[in-house]
């Protein structure tokens, strides 16, 4: 007999998908097995929950790329509940996992045990949910590999932000205000020494940085990459604005 999927599970896939990339959206996926024998579902089960939520994504559907159609009545109003308030949707994944696996939420997110409650204790919870759902996803829209340098070691990348964590709110987990860079590019963007133009996607060099033109290190690591295009993501591009307030904000200081 078919089980219905509960509104947890329906969360707990969604919040999975924002994870993944497209071509991660299978049954072999290891993500997708550990999520099957949470729910005690079919490593199928959960594969095909996932390109139901891809058939409800824009962002893919545009592109040409499908999903399975046939679950759109089940997936869309989740989707359109949480597509614009991923705070409140990693809030509940967390829970509902710590629920499962019948643990507190901290041992479950690896935060050390600390001696505070409340609204304190909430922040830093919210705080390591936010930054670990930022970083999954970016990393995914990405495919794993830095946008300029083309690594794809996951330990040496980051997700960093165009319009820091601090500026605005409303975007800390909009997937169009990161890009996935490797440590070095992440603090040297993040700093303003290098930003991206946000007509073509190219990247310039601040004057700051160019005084080191005649180093070793910059002809190895900056030189090769002044106007060269950076990798497009898979789904969502970085947001044009959030790269004008880069360069005008951040990368000005330097020139």
């Amino acid at each position: 007999m078919r089980r219905d999927w509960t509104d947890d599970e329906m969360i707990l896939a969604l919040a999975l998908y924002f994870r993944l990339p497209y071509n991660r959206l299978n049954k072999n996926n290891p993500e997708v097995i550990a999520l099957a024998n949470l729910i005690k579902r079919t490593n199928n089960s959960v594969a095909i929950r996932l390109v139901n939520y891809a058939a409800c994504d824009p962002a893919l559907t545009s592109m040409g790329k499908v999903g399975m159609y046939a679950g759109i009545p089940k997936c869309l109003p989740y989707w359109n509940k949480y597509i614009n308030n991923k705070e409140e949707l990693f809030w509940e994944e967390a829970n509902i996992k710590a629920k499962l696996l019948k643990e507190n939420i901290e041992t479950s997110l690896s935060i050390p045990q600390q001696d505070f409650t409340g609204k304190e204790r909430e922040t830093v919870i919210k705080q390591r949910i936010n930054q670990n759902a930022f970083r999954a996803m970016i990393l995914a829209n990405y495919n794993e590999t830095c946008a300029i340098s083309g690594i794809t070691v996951p330990q040496l990348l980051i997700a960093s932000h165009i319009v820091p964590w601090s500026d605005n709110e409303e975007n800390r987990l909009n997937p169009e205000n990161g890009i996935c860079l490797s440590a070095l590019y992440d603090k040297a963007f993040d700093s303003g020494l290098i930003g991206i133009r946000p007509d073509d996607y190219t990247v310039t060099i601040s004057k700051e940085l160019k005084n080191y033109r005649h180093s070793d290190f910059y002809n190895n690591f900056f030189l090769r990459i002044e106007n060269k295009a950076i990798l497009m993501p898979e789904r969502h591009s970085p947001n044009r604005d959030f790269l004008e307030y880069h360069i005008n904000n951040i990368f000005s200081k330097y020139n």
